[in-house]
């Protein structure tokens, strides 16, 4: 093609530079993109193009087979899940989907596993009530406009906020505006009807709740938009670690209530 090695990326610079993330199909078409742009002026050789693609379905680590082909197939890349991985396996996955991605995501990660990403990855970030690392490449992704509509996340009470995090800070991980009401608890309804309009006003509401569960009832029973009920553990009593408020959630009368 009359390209010399001086002009060649390497197979690994290549992949280091070929980055993709959150935000949609464009993105696995910007990926692809970037290589054929590569190849054709000249900036990525032949063979580093074909390294690059070569693991574009998965790659193989032996412990894991990672599936860079998620993001062209889903808009988002693999989300690493910690809990029951080792470090050095978190750290691992992570480090090979940095290279490629420019934001990753592991969640259900404690302190310890956070230290260890952070001293390979030294851009990661521990969002601690939400247990989740978030590593961003290069500049990352822009933040969502004032003007976006907006996940509203609400809680039942300051015990569920651990779960309502979680929910808050994947969803802002993922590209979306997030705002969150908590502590709206139906054992004082008062609070929650006094911020009736940022109820109205979300796209979607996540209510996060323990004990009964009754709060995405509520919620439902007010709101035209779609509310998606998280269940949590938080209770005594009859809540059985959780699964009154799944019952109660899977037995609402309110419309448009999903559970999750």
């Amino acid at each position: 093609m009359g390209i010399t090695a001086s002009h060649r990326l390497g197979a690994d610079e290549a992949c280091g530079r070929l980055t993709v993330g959150p935000g949609g199909g464009k993105v696995g078409v910007d990926y692809l993109r970037q290589i054929l742009e590569g190849v054709r002026s000249g900036a990525v050789g032949v063979e580093a193009a074909l390294a690059a693609l070569r693991d574009l379905p998965y790659e193989e680590l032996g412990f894991a087979k990672l599936d860079h082909h998620r993001a062209l197939r889903q808009g988002v890349p693999e989300v690493v899940f910690c809990q029951g991985k080792t470090t050095e396996q978190v750290v691992a996955i992570v480090e090979k989907l940095a290279a490629r991605n420019r934001r990753v995501m592991a969640t259900r990660a404690n302190p310890e596993v956070f230290a260890a990403v952070k001293g390979a990855l030294p851009s990661a970030k521990y969002y601690r009530p939400a247990r989740i690392i978030a590593v961003e490449a290069g500049e990352g992704l822009p933040a969502p406009s004032e003007d976006e509509p907006y996940v509203l996340v609400v809680s039942g009470g300051t015990s569920d906020i651990p779960v309502a995090e979680e929910a808050a800070v994947t969803a802002e991980l993922l590209g979306s505006r997030v705002e969150r009401l908590y502590d709206v608890g139906v054992a004082g309804l008062h609070r929650l009807l006094d911020h009736r309009r940022v109820l109205f006003e979300a796209r979607v509401n996540v209510v996060v709740a323990g004990m009964e569960g009754a709060l995405a009832s509520v919620v439902g029973g007010l709101v035209a938009n779609p509310v998606i009920a998280v269940p949590t553990s938080v209770g005594y009593g009859a809540s059985f670690e959780g699964l009154a408020a799944l019952l109660a959630m899977l037995n609402s009368c309110a419309p448009g209530v999903a559970v999750v």
